[in-house]
């Protein structure tokens, strides 16, 4: 006859939640724990941050921007140029642990690394992001993501904003790191992922349809 064993608070595992937002945390301590699912976790400036999850309308157009990468990946005659796409993906920057709406990688000729020792990940090649109209939320994506972006190795970073109705992409020129606005009307190609053609306007138009 079996017995139940009733765990010791110490011998239980202590999920991090929303309760524990603004903890101060190490990236490593981050890195080690585990999170109530539901959420959206991240480390900034040293902080616990916990987010609701996005929007419908973010997230449809997500999955729409995913749906045509993974066509590409199956059916392009360049499909090879495209290892590995994820949504909802951790970053560890330099000093703080983000997580990105999208990370694509390119490139590689193999299945990247995404997890496992920080010094063995494989940077994804290109960052997305979906930002909202909150001003702080803007701030970060526009602002504070683009350069711990561009330190991690990204080498191109784009922001699909459905309010200012634009694609922002910064990307390497040379040695520089040089921001292009494509606006609502016009299509964006890259040679990191050739043949690829993203129609903004129809990436835009999945948003739209929740405005009612």
């Amino acid at each position: 006859m079996s017995t139940a064993v009733e765990l010791s608070v110490d011998e239980q595992v202590a999920l991090i939640g929303p309760r524990d937002a603004g903890m101060p945390m190490t990236l490593d301590e981050f890195e080690e724990a585990e999170f109530e699912e539901g959420f959206r976790y991240e480390l900034i400036h040293g902080v616990l941050v916990v987010t609701p999850p996005p929007l419908e309308e973010e997230r449809d157009a997500n999955e729409g921007l995913g749906h045509w990468l993974r066509n590409y990946q199956e059916s392009h005659p360049e499909r090879e140029a495209l290892n590995l796409t994820l949504p909802e993906h951790n970053l560890r920057t330099r000093t703080q642990n983000r997580r990105c709406d999208r990370a694509i990688w390119a490139g590689l000729g193999r299945m990247p690394q995404t997890r496992g020792p920080v010094r063995k990940r494989d940077i994804p090649t290109i960052v997305v992001e979906f930002p909202s109209s909150r001003p702080a939320d803007q701030r970060r994506d526009y602002e504070e993501k683009r350069v711990e972006y561009r330190d991690l190795g990204v080498q191109e970073y784009w922001i699909i904003d459905r309010f200012r109705r634009t694609m922002s992409v910064d990307a390497w020129r040379g040695r520089r790191w040089v921001r292009r606005t494509i606006t609502e009307g016009e299509t964006y190609t890259t040679s990191l992922l050739p043949g690829f053609v993203l129609d903004v306007a129809r990436l835009f138009a999945i948003s739209d349809r929740y405005r009612d």
